[in-house]
C-alpha cells in the first residue's frame, strides 16, 4: 500500500508499525528513504561500527546545493515492556479515541513523520522548498550514541556537507504542542567514589577499619554545597548520589569496602573537566587526598546554548503563528543528540508533548501531528526567509 507523504499520520503509522528498537533499524529508515526519494532527495544510508557496540543504521537525505537547513531525529526506539499491559499494540499504529498509539509515537517517529510531511506539501504541485534541506536521522540514540549522530555528522562533513541550522524533533512539550522549545541542554557526568577500609569481625573492630564511617563526610563534600546558582538560561546545576554500595551480606563482618555512586546535571558555567577538578578538590578537603579512589566514566555530554537569534526567532514565531503561543525557551531536561550538532550549527529542538514517551501505551494525539507539520512548514519558510 502507497504512502502519501503529505500525510503525517499515515507516515507515523508506518514508522511506528517498522520494530526499531535500539539498535534494530527494523524497516524505518528504508521507508523513509521510499518516501525522500521520489521528493528529490539524494539519500544515503550509512552503517558505523565500534568496538563493543552494535553496528547502527543511519540515514542523511538532502535536496538542494549549499548550506543546507538540517532536520534530524531518530528512528530508533525504547524496548516496549509488557506488550500486553498495551491497551493497543506497540506496533500496531492504531488510531482509538483521536489518538495514534505506539512505540515512537512521541519520541520521535511522530515528529519525523511531520517533517516529511511539511516536506512533501511544500513540493506539492511543483512547488519548490524555500532552500537547501537535508534529513540527518539516526538508529542510536536510544542507545550508547556512539555509532550514531556524531559520527554521522562527521561522515557528512567529510563529504563536504554544511549546515545552516537545524531542527530536532525531540518531544519538548510538557502539557501542549507551543509550551517549550529547547535551545540548549545541560551537561552529564557520573562517577564513584571509592573509600577502602579494612574487613574484619564486628567483635574485634581494633583489628578492622570500616569505610562505612567515611561516608558522611564524602555525601557532605558531594552534596553539602550547591554547586553554583544557575545562570540566565539554566538552572543550578545539581549533583544526586544515585547508589552507595557495601557490606559482604553477613551481620558479623565489617566490610573492606564503600563506595558512593553520583550523577551531575551540570549547566554552561562548567565543563566535565573544571567539574572533575572541583568534586576532586572537595572530597580532598573532607577526606584527605589519596583516602579514596574517584573514577569518572566516559562523558560526551557539555552544556551547551544557542542563543536567542535568527534560528529561535525563526522557530518561535512558526510556533506562535500556527498554536496563538510564544514557547519558553529552556535548557531543562536530559541529554540529545543536540549535543553533537550544536559542533556544526546552531540547533534548537521543538516536537510533540511527551507525556506519554517511554511508558506503556505511548501516544500522540492525531490533531498534534496536523499542527506541529505546518509549525515545521512555517519554520523551514523563516529559517530562509
Amino acid at each position: 500500500m502507497s504512502i502519501d507523504p503529505r500525510d503525517p499520520v499515515a507516515v507515523a503509522q508506518a514508522l511506528i508499525r517498522c520494530e526499531s528498537v535500539t539498535p534494530a533499524e527494523g524497516g524505518a529508515q528504508a521507508l523513509l528513504e521510499s518516501l525522500l526519494a521520489p521528493l528529490g532527495f539524494e539519500v544515503w544510508r550509512p552503517t558505523f561500527s565500534d568496538e563493543g557496540t552494535p553496528d547502527v543504521a543511519n540515514l542523511y537525505a538532502r535536496r538542494g546545493e549549499g548550506e543546507a537547513f538540517v532536520l534530524a531525529g531518530h528512528t530508533d526506539v525504547v524496548p516496549t515492556g509488557d506488550e500486553a499491559r498495551w491497551t493497543e499494540g506497540p506496533f500496531s499504529g492504531a488510531i482509538a479515541g483521536g489518538e495514534l498509539y505506539g512505540r515512537g509515537a512521541v519520541d520521535m517517529k511522530g515528529a519525523i513523520a511531520c517533517m516529511v510531511a511539511a516536506v512533501a506539501r511544500a513540493l506539492d504541485g511543483g512547488g519548490e522548498l524555500p532552500g537547501p534541506v537535508a534529513f540527518l536521522i539516526t538508529g542510536d540514540e536510544e542507545g550508547p550514541a556512539i555509532n550514531g549522530t556524531a559520527k554521522l555528522l562527521e561522515w557528512a562533513h567529510a563529504r563536504g556537507e554544511r549546515f545552516s541550522g537545524c531542527l530536532l524533533g525531540e518531544p519538548t512539550n510538557p502539557e501542549a504542542l507551543g509550551d517549550v522549545a529547547k535551545i540548549g541542554r545541560r551537561g552529564s557526568l557520573s562517577g564513584t567514589v571509592t573509600l577502602p577500609g579494612v574487613q574484619g569481625h564486628v567483635a574485634y573492630p581494633h583489628l578492622a577499619r570500616n569505610p562505612v564511617r567515611e561516608l558522611a563526610p564524602a555525601l557532605t563534600a558531594l552534596l553539602g554545597e550547591p554547586l553554583d546558582e544557575g545562570t540566565e538560561h539554566f538552572e543550578p546545576s545539581n549533583l544526586e548520589v544515585v547508589g552507595v554500595r557495601s557490606g559482604t551480606g553477613a551481620f558479623n563482618v565489617i566490610p573492606g569496602e564503600a563506595a558512593l555512586q553520583f550523577n551531575v546535571r551540570f549547566n554552561d558555567l562548567h565543563t566535565a573537566d573544571s567539574l572533575m577538578a572541583l568534586i576532586r578538590d572537595r572530597l580532598d578537603d573532607a577526606l584527605g587526598a589519596g583516602a579514596y579512589a574517584l573514577a569518572f566514566e566516559p562523558s560526551n555530554a557539555d552544556a551547551f546554548l544557542t542563543a536567542p537569534g535568527p534560528l529561535v526567532e525563526a522557530v518561535s514565531a512558526a510556533i506562535e503563528a500556527e498554536t496563538g503561543r510564544r514557547p519558553a525557551l529552556t535548557t531543562g531536561g536530559g541529554t540529545s543528540d543536540a549535543r553533537f550538532i550544536k559542533s556544526y550549527c546552531p540547533v534548537i529542538e521543538f516536537g510533540l508533548v511527551g507525556q506519554t514517551m517511554h511508558q506503556t501505551d505511548e501516544r500522540v494525539a492525531v490533531a498534534d501531528l496536523e499542527t506541529l507539520t505546518r509549525i515545521y512548514g512555517r519554520a523551514l519558510a523563516n529559517a530562509f526567509g
